[in-house]
């Protein structure tokens, strides 16, 4: 579906909005190389220093189909920013969108001013309304907007397209600011809000409140597109609760030229993502109805209480937490542990019945939980991610280190016919040894020889794989979780042996959000960890 947007001939008349799935230049990469349809990709705003952003949780669904976020600008700095996307390549036929913010119209213009050499517009994030000072702050404010517009518009030589907040009486007035300015085109609506949602008397968010998002807004963004075409003559980027193509249609008509699809695609993996693009496309085309469908209205994000029962020390920084409930998890999935007032992380669960994590000290959340008293109520969500599935009649081979064990011991149980390979730096730091020991071939190597081979792990997996056939090679599927140089590591050993489409590999990378929308947990081919791993497959990361 080639579309026209401001100078250039789109392959398609798509974009997710800033802050949603292509927040890192990884994800920006494989949506260029893979999804077509998407013929604007926006990145996360950017400001003129770091942000770490808010703790988790940044994200709740209050209802199916409708969020609240705060996530609180979290990104590397305009320098950093730069050197990212400096590296992406763009196709001819699509639009790299620069989402940027600040708290002057001196450090918009100086983050435009080094970022615009990147993209092929800039957008103004006039309307996040969750962070103090910036944004929505700023976009309330008709003078101020058509004065950052027009200075950011004088600094570079690319297109400027302000976002708008629906938080003001007069979005229409709002709009004619930013025309005055040299808007080339605008985009609305940002979140509404701020909300504050809560669980089991808790706020959700460690922010409290956050900007609202999804179905719920869909009413408001098509009254503020419609409001803004008839005040300005400008292209306009609509989101807001759009996912179906009867949605796309009425803000066609309402005076859209680019559509924002973005909480419509919570919980998909990138796969899917393309699938509902290709079959929205054919909606439009078709006078059909069938995207809707594919929209995952069935995602789980509610919290379910356990009370901790032991918390047993087996060095200064890791322990094992023991809670009364059972979960229900499938090997390879993980769940959030939320202590409110403190904040939420993923972890594999190391038995599912009763409900156990091995926990390593990283961290502010991780080192609470290190003295947590037992008595503590705590908090679940999930299982989110996918669960693992080795080939019928394999044989599987499993390398774990530091909390990879949680999620490879479950493998090993729920499978059988399990070699499993787990390294530390000493034998005080391994845990769960007996009872791994009883699911499979237990193999133990410890950097400094207290226990097992002396030596890393990954030796002791190579001598392993020396001794065997051809044919038992042949059966064998490999699964890795922990550091990275461990995963690399031992992927590096597995691929003398086997194909890399019978590897998987789980890496601790951050994940914030557990449902794909924030974006955190990218690896660098652009996948996310979250929804299409955690164990991602070795052969996809090729290319």
């Amino acid at each position: 579906m080639k579309t026209e947007f401001l100078g250039k001939t789109l392959s398609g008349p798509f974009t997710v909005p800033s802050g949603i799935v292509t927040c890192s230049a990884n994800i920006i990469q494989r949506f260029f190389d893979q999804i077509p349809e998407v013929g604007v990709l926006t990145t996360k705003s950017i400001g003129p220093e770091p942000r770490l952003g808010y703790r988790e949780p940044i994200l709740t669904q209050y209802e199916p189909g409708s969020f609240t976020n705060a996530v609180g600008l979290t990104n590397p700095g305009a320098d950093r920013s730069a050197e990212l996307l400096g590296e992406l390549a763009i196709p001819e036929d699509r639009f790299l969108l620069i989402s940027i913010f600040g708290g002057s119209v001196e450090e918009y213009v100086a983050v435009a001013k080094k970022l615009a050499p990147f993209g092929d517009g800039l957008e103004l994030n006039l309307s996040c309304p969750h962070a103090k000072g910036y944004g929505m702050a700023m976009g309330q404010d008709p003078e101020l907007v058509q004065e950052i517009t027009a200075a950011v518009k004088a600094a570079v030589d690319i297109p400027v397209v302000p976002k708008l907040t629906p938080n003001v009486p007069n979005v229409d007035e709002i709009a004619k600011a930013a025309a005055a300015g040299g808007a080339d085109a605008i985009c609305a609506i940002n979140t509404m809000g701020p909300e504050c949602y809560e669980a089991h008397g808790h706020p959700i968010l460690a922010n409290k409140q956050g900007g609202v998002s999804g179905k719920a807004i869909l009413p408001t963004a098509l009254r503020c597109v419609r409001e803004i075409h008839e005040s300005v003559d400008c292209p306009i980027i609509a989101c807001g609760g759009i996912s179906s193509a009867a949605n796309v249609r009425e803000f066609q008509v309402a005076g859209a030229s680019i559509i924002g699809i973005g909480s419509a695609l919570i919980g998909m993996n990138t796969r899917e993502i393309a699938q509902y693009f290709k079959v929205l496309s054919a909606d439009l085309e078709s006078n059909s109805e069938n995207a809707e469908e594919l929209v995952r209205y069935d995602i789980d994000m509610n919290f379910r209480p356990v009370t901790l029962v032991e918390n047993e020390r087996i060095t200064d920084d890791i322990c094992i937490l023991t809670f009364d409930k059972k979960i229900d998890i499938e090997a390879g999935q993980f769940v959030f542990l939320w202590i409110p007032g403190l904040g939420e992380k993923p972890f594999s669960a190391l038995v599912d019945d009763p409900f156990k994590l091995a926990v390593i000290n990283l961290g502010v959340f991780t080192e609470a939980l290190m003295t947590l008293e037992p008595g503590t109520e705590a908090y679940v969500r999930g299982p989110h991610g996918n669960p693992v599935a080795p080939p019928e009649d394999s044989k599987i081979v499993a390398v774990a280190g530091g909390t990879g064990l949680a999620a490879i011991y479950q493998l090993a149980r729920d499978f059988g016919d399990t070699e499993i390979f787990f390294g530390a730096r000493s034998e005080e730091r391994l845990y769960f040894v007996e009872e791994s020991a009883e699911v499979s071939n237990l193999h133990v190597a410890t950097d400094d020889g207290s226990r097992g081979h002396h030596g890393v792990i990954t030796q002791l997996l190579e001598e392993y794989l020396g001794t065997l056939s051809e044919d038992e090679i042949g059966k064998l599927v490999f699964y890795n979780c922990g550091p990275a140089p461990m995963v690399h590591a031992a992927e590096k050993v597995q691929r003398n042996y086997s194909s890399p489409d019978r590897i998987y590999n789980a890496i601790d990378y951050l994940t914030k959000c557990g449902v794909g929308i924030c974006g955190a947990c990218d690896a660098p081919d652009g996948r996310r960890l979250c929804v299409d791993g955690p164990f991602l497959d070795a052969a996809d990361a090729d290319g």
